[in-house]
């Protein structure tokens, strides 16, 4: 669920001061009140940071992991070893990605905790569950062969579509809906939401005051950029417009000196320098499509050398075209390219 650009990195290093990350199954004191859990993850991405507050007679549980025998298993091991009797009384959800809420169905019905979400993100997430079973749209196809796609690649997303649901454990049918400025009492501290969109509808990051925390999930992540695409349910969607007005946004309502605790990667310090970076990262890529642009029309799968340093195989292909078309519609938005579908349905980008 995370970008494949190059990780830049800001003019001033950023700080980790934890260290290592705890290991799976263990949570770590990292605050007063905040433990750091990692589940693992079988991905390129090894872990994700899911954390634990404490909060009077309960626990808030903030994400939970992919719905995998294997995090059951840890999870299991940090009620026994940690909770110290208490129960989970809440759990907030991020967003809708299934790295964070996969489990969130299973904890709630273990302790009958409610969810606590943004409603944008529950919503996506029970409809793309609703997708598990469905054979693959007629407008999806479109889009990836508008993109550029082969026949090889049309079968594997047939193949691959409605996965979704096989990596979420069954969401609570109902939610606690969480919003921008809201703020959330947590073991006597308030914790206020700041959201952003861009790469999912409506994430929710917390920033505790006091303790000089934020809980970035996805929206800031130290050496990798977060995915921002564009997918076939809303092919002429801008996100890295929003993606980047969230950066912006961030930056103006959370200070400089907080510690980072991020979905992935280890916590850090260097929040403002880090959101400049990842803007400054996206705005060369617009650049480089650009000036490719200016060599002829291009389709998107053509534009993959100027956006990517690695080689894009299969396995990468769905988030490569997503990330691409999200540039371009950026700079379609910008007024600086156009899109012109030819008589077989394939989208080139021009240079205006």
């Amino acid at each position: 669920m995370d970008g494949m650009e190059e990780p830049v990195q800001p003019a001033a290093p950023l700080r980790y001061p934890l260290g290592e990350p705890p290991a799976p199954g263990v949570a770590r004191e990292i605050a007063p009140g905040v433990r750091w859990v990692c589940m693992p993850l079988p991905f390129s991405l090894k872990w994700i940071n899911l954390w634990l507050l404490s909060d009077g007679d309960g626990w808030t549980v903030i994400d939970t992991g992919l719905a995998i025998e294997e995090s059951r298993v840890h999870w299991r091991a940090i009620f026994d070893a940690t909770l110290a009797g208490k129960p989970v009384t809440r759990v907030i959800c991020t967003h809708m990605h299934p790295d964070h809420v996969g489990l969130a169905g299973w904890i709630c019905r273990k302790f009958a905790a409610p969810l606590w979400m943004s409603r944008l993100e529950y919503v996506t997430c029970r409809m793309l569950v609703a997708d598990t079973g469905r054979e693959a749209p007629e407008d999806g196809v479109r889009f990836f062969r508008g993109a550029g796609w082969d026949e090889d690649a049309i079968a594997q997303y047939k193949a691959r579509f409605g996965g979704y649901g096989m990596a979420v454990s069954r969401l609570p049918d109902s939610y606690r809906r969480i919003s921008d400025g809201d703020t959330i009492d947590i073991g006597g501290r308030p914790w206020r939401v700041i959201t952003g969109d861009g790469h999912c509808p409506e994430h929710v990051c917390l920033w505790q005051e006091e303790l000089k925390l934020f809980i970035s999930g996805d929206q800031v992540l130290p050496r990798i950029s977060s995915n921002v695409s564009v997918f076939p349910t809303e092919p002429d969607a801008d996100p890295l417009t929003d993606w980047i007005n969230s950066c912006e946004k961030l930056r103006a309502a959370a200070p400089g000196d907080v510690l980072v605790l991020p979905s992935h990667n280890e916590p850090f310090l260097g929040l403002h320098e880090r959101l400049r970076s990842l803007v400054d990262g996206h705005e060369r890529s617009l650049e480089r499509l650009r000036k490719r642009l200016q060599e002829g029309p291009k389709r998107a799968l053509d534009l993959f050398g100027a956006m990517f340093a690695r080689k894009i195989g299969p396995d990468l292909l769905g988030m490569a075209t997503g990330e691409t078309i999200a540039h371009m519609n950026c700079l379609i938005g910008r007024g600086l390219a156009r899109a012109v579908t030819d008589e077989e349905g394939v989208v080139r980008y021009e240079s205006t």
